[in-house]
């Protein structure tokens, strides 16, 4: 194929995408799919996701391509993750930062233990959609948004406050563990109950190691900025600065002394 055929091929991709229709009423615009047994890969522009075809109720020829929409700078998605459903997402100015600490600050949380879980389960971004249909920056499930009554799950704001409310009744029920916490927000707190605390479960034991060592990262860098501006103080920062922020009643971690016992063990089974 030459060049010039290259380009064209290029161009008549882009200007006659397809978009699947899902029963649930989303819609994933992709640039093509591959079907393997029971599930359908849809390749977008920023990875894939793999949809059970039954799932999908049509595909549909999009003829023009849809508008850019400037959006706000966001982090690298993480290796492997990626949003598994999406609709061109709205100009926001929401203030995610703010709205994560304002969230935080209601329940008593650590700011920066509500920012690890959204990163872990939406890399930050507000039209994530999963495969079993959680949804949102927290990725709430459609009976626990309903339940917590959440209208739009893809509102930042109400996803956050949603999310966190949920988070801080785990965090009540397990009596301030945040990974019991962690666990039930992944699995099911019928899990917990089930095996006694984490599930053996390699997805769920992956998710909190994930969260505890970005939890920790931010803490870490925290340490080494505060001990740098403040040089004279650094053994009164370097212990008792840290502790301040992490006994804030909930979202104190013992993080960094249950990392490595988390992340080591392969279970076979999956949650869920």
């Amino acid at each position: 194929m030459t060049i010039a055929s290259l380009l064209l091929a290029a161009q008549l991709s882009a200007l006659g995408a397809e978009v699947a229709v899902l029963r649930n009423g989303f819609s994933i615009r992709h640039q093509r799919r591959e079907q393997k047994g029971d599930i359908t890969r849809l390749y977008t522009a920023e990875g894939y996701v793999d949809i059970p075809t039954q799932q999908i109720a049509s595909f549909e020829v999009e003829e023009t391509p849809p508008p850019k929409v400037e959006e706000t700078p966001q982090a690298p998605r993480a290796a492997g993750v990626v949003p598994a459903a999406q609709t061109v997402a709205p100009k926001t100015s929401v203030d995610l930062d703010q709205v994560v600490r304002e969230a935080s600050a209601r329940r008593q949380i650590d700011p920066d233990f509500v920012s690890s879980v959204i990163k872990a389960e939406s890399n930050f971004y507000p039209r994530a959609v999963s495969p079993k249909g959680a949804q949102g920056l927290m990725q709430l499930m459609p009976g626990t948004a309903a339940q917590l009554g959440v209208s739009d799950p893809f509102d930042p704001k109400a996803n956050v406050e949603a999310g966190t409310a949920y988070l801080s009744e785990l965090l009540d029920l397990y009596n301030n563990d945040p990974i019991r916490a962690l666990a039930a927000y992944n699995a099911g707190p019928q899990r917990v109950q089930q095996y006694h605390g984490v599930p053996p479960y390699r997805e769920t034991k992956l998710y909190i190691a994930r969260i505890v060592r970005d939890f920790n990262a931010k803490k870490a860098k925290q340490k080494n900025l505060t001990t740098a501006a403040s040089a004279p103080e650094k053994k009164a920062t370097s212990k008792s600065g840290t502790r301040k922020t992490a006994s804030q009643r909930k979202a104190h971690t013992s993080a960094q002394a249950q990392q490595a016992s988390l992340s080591a063990s392969q279970p076979p089974a999956e949650a869920k």
